[in-house]
């Protein structure tokens, strides 16, 4: 069995964790970094208010003047990075740091009989339940996935809320729409 724990708009969040007043206005980010910065990353507020992703700050500014732009805070995502790993660490000694706000942790405690199985992998569900409250503590969203595959529990863990664990991949992801597993393929 595999988890995989996905922070949500990751460069955002490190950008604002110190500043939760900003959670209710719309807020962007953007790469300053870049010749011509874009829009990178947005909270549910500013895709209210009509901005997207690719915009330039100006066009954000034009569709709502409420908007607050954020540049990247690396020393932040290091930090979150690094408290995300040091809970994943406490589910395994198997843990991949797979992409910026992303770990991957594998369970090896698995058994013969389907009984023992069945009470391992509601013992994974609580463990990673019990991390994802750890983070949000530290004032850090974060989803998981629980699967077969490193993955199917990738996929997974877009679509939960905040923990979702799936028995078979292959009939949990053929009723999804090819839109909802290229948005996830494709997020962050």
């Amino acid at each position: 069995m595999f988890a995989t724990i996905y922070l949500p708009n990751f460069y955002l969040q490190a950008a604002m964790r110190h500043q939760p007043q900003l959670c209710s206005k719309p807020v962007a980010l953007i790469e300053e970094q870049e010749r011509k910065p874009l829009i990178i990353q947005l909270n549910e507020a500013a895709e209210k208010a009509g901005i997207c992703k690719g915009m330039t700050p100006s066009q954000a500014l034009a569709r709502c003047l409420q908007v607050v732009i954020k540049v990247r805070a690396r020393s932040q995502e290091k930090s979150i990075q690094e408290i995300l790993l040091h809970h994943a660490f406490t589910l395994s000694p198997f843990v991949e740091n797979t992409a910026p706000g992303i770990c991957t942790v594998q369970f090896t405690k698995w058994h013969r009989h389907p009984a023992d199985n069945r009470l391992a992998a509601s013992q994974c569900h609580d463990n990673v339940l019990r991390v994802i409250q750890q983070l949000s503590k530290c004032d850090i969203t974060a989803k998981a996935g629980i699967a077969s595959s490193p993955d199917a529990s990738f996929l997974v863990a877009h679509l939960a809320s905040p923990v979702l664990q799936i028995e078979n991949a292959k009939e949990f992801l053929a009723p999804l729409p090819i839109e909802t597993l290229a948005l996830a393929a494709r997020s962050d």
